[in-house]
């Protein structure tokens, strides 16, 4: 049975990165395993992230959907979503890997995060999650809720992940 434990940095995956530079995910697959771009597309959100964007009723945020894997093994379902207002014409709305990853262009267009929340929670894993993570029925999943927030406050981005539930889960952030 593969060794689901996942030591994890949030904060490399919502920090801009030097010029030339790799993203998080991509250093980390090169590193521990991979991840595909399943999906780029204007969705309905789900509730939370709704909120969490602060979106009008009924307005679509921009998802990027990937799945992370470690050693061919789908470990995490990973969807990242931004309002269409930040998001429309760049390449957030592309099928297409960002050069420096989505914090770097984020940066770009001037949405660094200066707060971040997380929620974390331990649940029992939907028929779709069990499927794609090949978890057996019963099984239960972490989801993380990450909001990245402006200075002022302003949300940017919500990534919403499901992953494989650990054993054991060491969480520490170091901010400088």
């Amino acid at each position: 049975m593969a060794d689901n434990r996942r030591q994890s940095d949030s904060l490399a995956y919502v920090t801009a990165r030097e010029d030339g530079q790799a993203d998080a995910w991509t250093e980390e697959a090169k590193q521990r395993g991979g991840q595909q771009l399943t999906e780029v597309a204007e969705v309905d959100p789900p509730r939370e992230v709704a909120a969490a964007l602060r979106l009008t009723p009924g307005e679509k945020a921009v998802v990027r959907r990937r799945v992370i894997l470690l050693d061919d093994d789908a470990i995490e379902l990973a969807d990242s979503y931004y309002p269409p207002s930040i998001a429309r014409g760049t390449a957030l709305a592309e099928k297409r890997k960002i050069k420096g990853g989505t914090p770097t262009l984020l940066a770009q267009l001037g949405y660094r995060a200066h707060r971040i929340s997380e929620d974390l929670e331990f649940r029992a894993a939907s028929e779709s999650e069990r499927a794609a993570l090949d978890l057996p029925e019963g099984a239960s999943a972490l989801t993380l809720l990450r909001t990245s927030a402006t200075e002022d406050g302003s949300p940017f981005e919500v990534q919403f992940m499901v992953m494989k539930a650990p054993r054991r889960l060491h969480y520490e952030i170091e901010i400088d």
